[in-house]
């Protein structure tokens, strides 16, 4: 009898998320970030914020759970309510490089989140601090050489896609630098433009003012081509590197077992917010290219994802502090 009960209250619970899904959305829509406001995942979500709320009637709340990576944040989501009004903007590192690294993990990333829609991409970058003695990676590595150790690059956490790109760094130059990790890319950054710490790996919309105004030194960006914003800064391959490569991308996922209709309602949302033409523009000024798709397309490209960096991350070495 107790087994009959259970099943036709999952059966009725079913039927009150599809009905409500018909009228969906009726009420704020909260995008998790998973990691401290002004990195640049939070400032992605910031430009996409207004206008997705203007699209869906609805208002939008950015919810920064910073902490571990990024697992405090997905953990969150995926034990939401699977009515389509959580979601999280994830990254490569919480999505596909996280479960490789980390032992242990709160939710199981490959059947705890429905897709809903690739975001945006962009490319890692290697700076210094001014008073660094290094124009170009060959400087930085000589330097590194002549101080084993001692040449401190932090990341925006331990396991991220920052982090995997120094790994690599390393790897391909031989050289041993000291990896300081944060707790996400704003710390990271106000730490390197103080001085605290020599050099950083991070994302290119978060460097992108501190190199303009001459705060941090880029020497390169990890991409297989120049980056428009900067169009005279060589790539890592250019200065000898060709395997130090991160590009990350940032995407949508809600809680599994969300309805279809809501998961198909909401990828039109950020269809319709990420192709007008001012969101583009914000996105692009800033480093970040507009790379919309369906739940399907980034379904498949999460699992492609996983499977690519799981033999990259045990190969680099990188272990989480």
């Amino acid at each position: 009898m107790n087994a009959i009960l259970r099943a036709l209250a999952a059966l009725a619970f079913a039927a009150s998320l599809h009905a409500a899904a018909q009228g969906y959305p009726s009420k704020p829509l909260r995008v998790v970030v998973g990691f401290p406001a002004g990195g640049p995942i939070d400032i992605v979500a910031r430009i996409l914020g207004p206008k997705l709320s203007e699209v869906s009637g609805q208002q939008v709340i950015v919810d920064d759970r910073a902490g571990a990576n990024g697992m405090i944040g997905a953990d969150l989501v995926a034990k939401a309510a699977p009515d389509g009004y959580t979601m999280i903007l994830i990254s490569t590192g919480t999505a596909a490089i996280n479960p490789h690294l980390y032992p242990r993990m709160p939710y199981d990333p490959q059947n705890d989140f429905a897709a809903v829609t690739l975001v945006t991409s962009t490319p890692e970058l290697l700076v210094v601090h001014p008073s660094v003695p290094a124009k170009n990676v060959k400087e930085l590595i000589a330097l590194a050489k002549a101080r084993p150790g001692e040449i401190t690059i932090a990341s925006t956490g331990s396991g991220g896609l920052p982090h995997l790109a120094q790994e690599l760094l390393k790897q391909e130059a031989k050289v041993n630098l000291l990896h300081v990790p944060f707790n996400g890319a704003a710390p990271a950054v106000t730490n390197t433009v103080g001085g605290q710490v020599m050099g950083l790996i991070a994302d290119l919309p978060v460097l992108q003012p501190h190199v303009l105004s001459g705060r941090l030194r880029a020497l390169a960006i990890a991409a297989p081509k120049r980056s428009p914003l900067f169009p005279d800064l060589p790539t890592m391959g250019e200065q000898g590197l060709p395997h130090v490569q991160a590009v990350n991308w940032y995407g949508i996922v809600t809680t599994a077992k969300t309805p279809p209709e809501a998961i198909a309602k909401l990828n039109e949302l950020f269809a319709r917010t990420l192709n007008d033409p001012d969101i583009k523009q914000k996105l692009v000024a800033r480093g970040a290219d507009p790379i919309p798709g369906t739940p399907a397309e980034f379904a498949a490209f999460l699992k492609s994802e996983y499977n690519k960096w799981g033999p990259i991350a045990k190969a680099s070495g990188a272990k989480v502090d």
